[in-house]
């Protein structure tokens, strides 16, 4: 397992011309513990594919579909172990989810265009791998200069790990109102809470639509990158280490340093200021035409 390197699992099978169930039975041989970890990793693909839905017989029966075969009252033991059995992913019952009867939130995401900061944030989660357990990261990102404005890192998938990024962004941002928050149609970003603080600053939700993944794809991109660079790379003692390690690559290294193709390879940051001088000047000189004419 050490030499897999950023490939996972199916690809790996494909080019060695295994099945996934002949690579799980033979981890359970040759090394039991990689094995459970490896049946984890699958489990937290399912979950955060189906944004917390699955229940513990759902999961049981997509694993078997992928060739691991496993039974229910492993799923159930795992689950309940990483905090993933269903019940504490789903909505309050006073949250607003937009396949819900009441308000209906809709994708405003692909109507717009950017022209500065702060008038479109996209959010999403995903699940980082340490050496004896998963944990799970919230980012939120300035759709305009791709930089991450929020983000959280937590044992839990309950709304509290995607508020923690919101309100980190809210507090160093200050955005006014009008701003557009988009994100899948997962439980967490359904939460009563969360829509509150949206609400509360003036901020409209926008979610993708069914079965449309690269709505998203700013976080997705981003999340390709930090395990690439930053979490495929290292090995981090405990959650902790890695909040330590996420906080120098996010905020010291991707927002200031690191070079984006989208931005005329420059850092977000850096994109931000240039932008903003950039507005100040075009101002500046039509306010002085104006005065001429």
């Amino acid at each position: 397992m050490l030499l897999q390197g950023s490939l996972g699992i199916e690809r790996m099978c494909l080019l060695a011309g295994v099945s996934r169930a002949g690579f799980y039975r033979h981890l359970r041989i040759q090394d039991p513990w990689d094995e459970e970890m490896g049946i984890r990793s699958e489990i937290q693909k399912i979950v955060l594919e189906h944004h917390g839905r699955y229940g513990y017989r759902r999961v049981t029966a997509e694993l078997q579909r992928r060739g691991i075969l496993v039974n229910h009252k492993r799923v159930v033991r795992i689950m309940r172990e990483d905090s993933l059995i269903g019940a504490q992913l789903r909505p309050s019952s006073d949250s607003v989810d937009a396949e819900e009867p009441g308000e209906i939130y809709i994708n405003l995401a692909n109507r717009m265009t950017l022209t500065g900061m702060n008038q479109l944030w996209v959010a999403d989660i995903t699940f980082v791998r340490l050496k004896r357990e998963f944990v799970y990261l919230a980012v939120l990102l300035d759709r305009f200069s791709r930089k991450v404005v929020g983000w959280n890192v937590d044992r839990t998938l309950t709304a509290r790990l995607p508020l923690g990024a919101l309100e980190k962004a809210l507090r160093e941002r200050r955005p006014g109102p009008g701003l557009v928050h988009h994100s899948d149609r997962g439980a967490q970003y359904a939460h009563a809470e969360y829509l509150r603080t949206l609400h509360k600053h003036g901020i409209v939700p926008s979610v993708s639509r069914p079965g449309s993944p690269r709505d998203n794809a700013n976080c997705e991109s981003f999340f390709r990158t930090l395990k690439r660079e930053e979490v495929d790379a290292k090995e981090f003692r405990d959650l902790e280490d890695l909040r330590v390690n996420l906080a120098a690559f996010i905020e010291g290294y991707y927002n200031q340093e690191r070079l984006h193709s989208a931005l005329g390879y420059r850092p977000p940051s850096e994109f931000e200021r240039v932008t903003v001088t950039s507005n100040a000047a075009s101002l500046s000189s039509a306010v002085k035409l104006e005065l001429k004419l």
